[in-house]
Parts: structure tokens; sequence; C-alpha cells
């Protein structure tokens, strides 16, 4: 058989595959399994092998994404972890940025930090922010603290200084020094996690990857023997939150960049099928068996971000998480999912997630033990999936014990039918998708006028035309293969290494030779993680500078080509194209002198990608078929719902389209 590569996308509740080569496509579902998550990957594998005609050395890659860190932190199953920071700092982490994320709330909650007070350290050191020397390290005192995490128990240790992103050497003495005294005891630095200005949040960026990397660690050296076993040579990959492929030592070494690895695939492979359609403003619906996540996609790119929030206390408020300095795909992400369990509050109301049944028990409706009701069971009740085409038939649906879940905890006590009550469930997530999708454009600043929905994962399907009726949005696209989308988008991933660096520098009378210097360098730096991990095709650099007017809180993003920062008159492009972009946003300039906060360059490779030709037959349609609503589309991995009003169309290139019928 020819070269394949695998794709593997660990959900809440299912596991997707997706086998792709020059002979074609496969995809299949498998239950999650929690306690072990690489056991339904490697059990995918295996039947891969076993019923595909896919031999070991036919597997060219084995690509993968998870939420496992993501919901390590949130659930805070993470390692016992310890922190050690400059004297005088050991609260940072719990007094952050002193900044309330609701001004009127006496009892406000907060997210406690990961690591408790007991098990915060300090030394005596100073950088000072142009980064000389203030008060040398005292390399004598590590010993003792080496003790205290030893006779605490400590299983993992990040390491922040004060200005540490200007000059790390004490970062790295210190970390040489502790990795001598603990031996087997994984040691972070902050100023190679995340070596950018403003203290804690840097801080919480390492002691969050310094939490999570025995975890991680262990279950990608797990995976990675077990494909070995298996005599699959190939490499493991790993998607990144920003949409690029690592190789497992780096995803070993900074677990945190994998927060929003599964979802980070969706995005991507929107963004293809914007770029195929020529669809310039769209907004993608990813809705799985837990949760679902929403990313505007303009001009075939996906939003992207600098930094991102894990554990909010409110669900919708910035500022009530954990903050974490990484480049990450901007996604909104609520607790709708297939999955997602429906019960009526104290105050008789009915209330939908985001708790979720996961994948077992799972719904009441799959027979494994779930008795109470969820979305999946309300869609069943609905009569908008077939019991014996579910997860390409390999869950059989049972009604009557979605009925009776229904029953029991929702119709009976609002004293309506098992249909009304069910009804009642599809229409609070729908709305409860819609309020997300709303107020995700408030804080993204983007408007849902005029766009196109492109709906993916196992519930796209289901609810893509209700939540286009809610935004009033009328053309949707559900993607080939759309029940699997997040791994066939890390297919779609180019290998890619993104670094950034704070070096605050006035555009006039700054040290722009100093700069050159850093930025080269820090290009370098990209080029040579991509060599590290086998990669020496040319690659392609994006760099971009975070700039400011002077005496302004915060910063933009400003795309910057490497020729003009080299050019004799810098100082000029830089200005300009920073003014360029401020007023993309704000419409106005001001006449006030700029200023680099800091650069971030990311080189990448895109690797081989050919699409496999599109079946002219997809879910009952034959390409140029329009098919009226009211109807349901059974799909590979996806039920689609065309309501009345609506016609689906299948295009060229095997994806559905849905339209309001003229």
């Amino acid at each position: 058989m020819d070269a394949v590569r695998i794709a593997v996308d660990i959900g809440g509740t299912f596991t997707d595959f997706v086998v792709e080569g020059a002979a074609g496509r496969m995809t299949f579902k498998l239950l999650t399994s929690t306690d072990a998550p690489a056991r339904a990957v490697l059990d995918g594998i295996d039947r891969i092998i076993a019923t595909m005609g896919v031999a070991p050395d036919d597997i060219a890659a084995v690509i993968h994404g998870t939420t496992l860190a993501t919901n390590a932190v949130i659930e805070r199953r993470i390692a016992r972890v310890g922190f050690l920071t400059t004297e005088g700092f050991r609260d940072t982490l719990e007094m952050a940025s002193e900044h309330r994320y609701d001004q009127y709330d006496l009892l406000i909650d907060r997210t406690p930090p990961l690591v408790p007070r007991n098990l915060r350290f300090t030394v005596r050191e100073r950088i000072a922010a142009d980064g000389a020397v203030l008060t040398p390290l005292d390399e004598a005192g590590l010993a003792d603290v080496a003790e205290q995490i030893r006779a605490a128990g400590v299983e993992s240790v990040g390491i922040g200084f004060l200005h540490s992103y200007r000059n790390p050497a004490h970062e790295a003495r210190a970390g040489a020094i502790l990795a001598g005294l603990l031996p087997g005891v994984p040691i972070s630095l902050s100023s190679d996690v995340a070596p950018e200005i403003r203290e804690y949040e840097r801080f919480s960026t390492v002691v969050a990857n310094a939490a999570v990397q025995p975890l991680m660690a262990g279950y990608l050296a797990v995976l990675r023997d077990g494909l070995r076993t298996r005599g699959i040579a190939a490499p493991l990959l790993l998607i990144q939150s920003n949409g690029g492929l690592c190789d497992v030592g780096t995803a070993m070494r900074y677990p945190v960049r994998l927060l929003e690895s599964g979802p980070a695939g969706g995005s991507i492979f929107a963004a293809a099928v914007a770029a195929e359609l020529g669809l310039e403003r769209t907004l993608l619906l990813d809705v799985g068996g837990t949760t679902a996540k929403l990313c505007f996609i303009d001009d075939f790119s996906p939003q992207m971000a600098r930094s991102m929030e894990v554990g909010r206390v409110n669900r919708f408020r910035a500022g009530s998480g954990l903050p974490l300095r990484l480049p990450v795909v901007e996604l909104c992400e609520i607790g709708a999912g297939g999955g997602s369990l429906a019960r009526i509050d104290p105050l008789g109301r009915l209330q939908v997630g985001p708790r979720s049944a996961g994948s077992r028990p799972g719904p009441a409706c799959y027979g494994l033990g779930g008795t109470e009701p969820t979305v999946t069971d309300a869609n069943l009740l609905a009569g908008r999936l077939d019991p014996a085409n579910f997860a390409d038939g390999s869950i059989p649906l049972h009604v009557d014990a979605a009925r009776e879940a229904v029953a029991a905890h929702i119709a009976a006590p609002l004293a309506v039918s098992g249909s009304e009550a069910a009804r009642f469930i599809l229409a609070m997530i729908n709305e409860n998708m819609a309020n997300a999708a709303r107020e995700h454009a408030i804080d993204a600043d983007r408007s849902l006028s005029g766009r196109v929905l492109i709906a993916i994962g196992g519930g796209g399907g289901l609810h893509a035309a209700d939540l286009a009726r809610v935004l009033g949005i009328g053309t949707i696209v559900i993607p080939r293969d759309a029940g699997v989308g997040s791994a066939v988008g890390f297919l779609r991933a180019p290998m890619a290494f993104e670094r950034a660096l704070s070096w605050p520098q006035p555009l006039d009378g700054g040290d722009l030779a100093a700069t050159r210097r850093t930025v080269t360098a820090l290009i370098a730096q990209t080029l040579a993680d991509l060599a590290a991990a086998g990669e020496s095709a040319a690659a392609r650099t994006r760099l971009t500078a975070q700039m400011r007017y002077r005496g302004q809180g915060s910063e933009i993003a400003v795309d910057i080509a490497p020729d003009d920062l080299a050019a004799s008159d810098a100082a000029g492009r830089l200005s300009a194209a920073f003014a360029a972009a401020y007023h993309a946003l704000y419409r106005r300039n001001l006449a006030v002198p700029v200023e680099v906060l800091a650069w971030s360059a990311r080189s990448e490779i895109v690797l081989d990608r050919a699409v496999p030709a599109a079946p002219s037959r997809r879910a009952g349609l034959v390409e140029g078929e329009v098919r009226p609503g009211p109807a349901m589309l059974v799909d590979t991995g996806t039920t689609i719902i065309v309501p009345e009003g609506w016609q689906a169309r299948l295009v060229p290139g095997g994806h559905i389209v849905l339209a309001r019928a003229a």
C-alpha cells in the first residue's frame, strides 16, 4: 500500500481517526478511554493495521492532538508543582494583576493559583529591567531551597525570576544547580517557556508548563513506545495551540503549547475549506461530544492571539481564569456538546451544560450506564438521529433509555411531554451557543453579519441551521468529513516553531543595531528548532512586533517584513507599518512616539498535504443535486439537519452547502 498519514484527535467523548493517502481517506471514531487515553489511540492504530490493509511500514507520520493538558489544568489533575522566584515576589501568583474582572461583585471568586503558598520558594537575586545584575544569585542558598523542595515531595519545578526575559543568566544557573540537586525532577524556566514582559503572566505560564509536564511526558512516552512496539518507525507529531506541528521531544519540553491543540485543528480545516470555496469571512462552529468551539476566520486565516486563559471561574468573563502567554488560535469554547447534561436547577429552570456525561457512562441512549439526559438524548427523541447509524454505526442508540431519562429529569418536573422536553433542551443548547457567539464577536471586535457558517464535529451538522437562524446567517457549509474535522485539520498543518522575546525599545533613539541582532537570533532559533525536528526544507518566516504609542498600557501586533528591519530607514518603515495597523483598528492615529515591546518569529514548513479526490456522492446526495428541507442527511461521522425553508446541495470538493430557500 502507498504511504499514509494518520491523524488522531482525542476529545472528551470520542477519539477520531483519519487515515489519508494517495488512494483516498478513511475515517472512524472510538469512545475515548478516559482512564488511559493512550489505550483508545493504540486500539485505533491496531484497527487500522488489522482491517484497512495498512502495514506499519506504510505509515509516514502519526499526527496527534489532544485536550489532555487543558483538562488537567482545569480539573487540577496536575503534578505537585513547586515555584522558585526572586526574593520578595513569592506572592505574585496570588496577587495576580490586581485586576477585578467584575468591578461590582464584592464576593468575587478568583481562580486559585496552581501552586499553593507553601510550595512557593524564593532566593536572593535581582536583575534590572535593562538586564543589569543588581544582586548576584545566592547559589549557596539554593541548596537549602532544594532540600525544602525535596522534603515537600515536589514532582516538578517552575522557575521565574524578575526581568529574566531580558537577562536569563540567573534562571539558567538556578535551573542547572537544582537539576543537579534534584535528579529526576523536571525543571521549567520562564525565560525559556515564555520570555516576555509582565511577570504575572510569565510566572503563570511557566507554572502551568511545569504542572502538566510529568503527565504529558508520561502519556507521550507511552504512546511513542506503543507505536514502536507495533513496528511503526514514523515520527509522532503533535499539533500545537498555534496551529503548527512539533516533534514529540518539543511537546514533552513545552506541554503548555498543547493546551488548545485539538481545537486548533478544526480552525485549520475550516480555513482550508474557506480558501477552497473562496469564502473570505466565515465563522467556525465545532460541536463535539463535550464542548462547542467558535472561531472567526477572515481572509482564509483563523484569528490568532498572543495569550489565552484556562479555568475561568466565570466562563464568559475575561480575567477570571489563569493567563497563559503563548501564541494560540483564538477560540471561544463552551460546555455545549452532545454529552452536555440537562437538569432542572433549584429555581425550577432548565439548564444544559457545561457538565458532560463524557464517554462513560455517556448519554443515557448509549446504554453504558448513563441515566441523566443529554443533548444527544434530546436529539434522538426529536427524531434528529438514526439509532442504527450513530458514530458510523459503532454505537447503537437506545430510544427507550433516552425517553426514560428525559421524562424523569426534565419532563416530569416541568409537567410537559417528553417530546416537548426534548425540544426545550435543544432550544436551550442552541441559545447557549448563540450567546457565546455574540460574546465572542464583541470580545474579538468582529461582526457576525454577512458571514458563512462552517460547521464541523459530530454535532455540527445537527445544530448548524438552528444556530444560523438565531444569528441571522443565511449560508452554511458542512465540509467533507466534517465529523472528524479537527483530525483532518491536523493533516493540513505545517511544521512550525514560534518564539517570542520582550525587547522594549523606542523607535526614535532606540538601539536598532541591537534589535536587529536580537531578532536575527530569534529567527535563527526557530529555524534551529525545525532542524532539530528533522525538517531541512526551505522554511518561510513571519516576523511580528508588539507595538504601541508611548504611554499606552497595551500593544497591537504588527507584521514586519524582515527586509524592513534590515533597511537603513528601519525606524521609519516600522513606524509606517504601526500607523497603518493602528488606523485599521481604531480609524485614527496619534502624534505620539512609538515603541516596540516584543518580537515574535514563526518559521514553518508546509508538509506534503495533497488532498485525495472528493466523492461525487455524499449523505445520499449526488453532486449538484438540491435537496429541500425538511430533511435529515445521515453522513459519515455526523448527521445534517435541513430545516423547512432551507435546501442542501452537494458542491465540488464533497462539501454540502445549506442555504435559505428563495
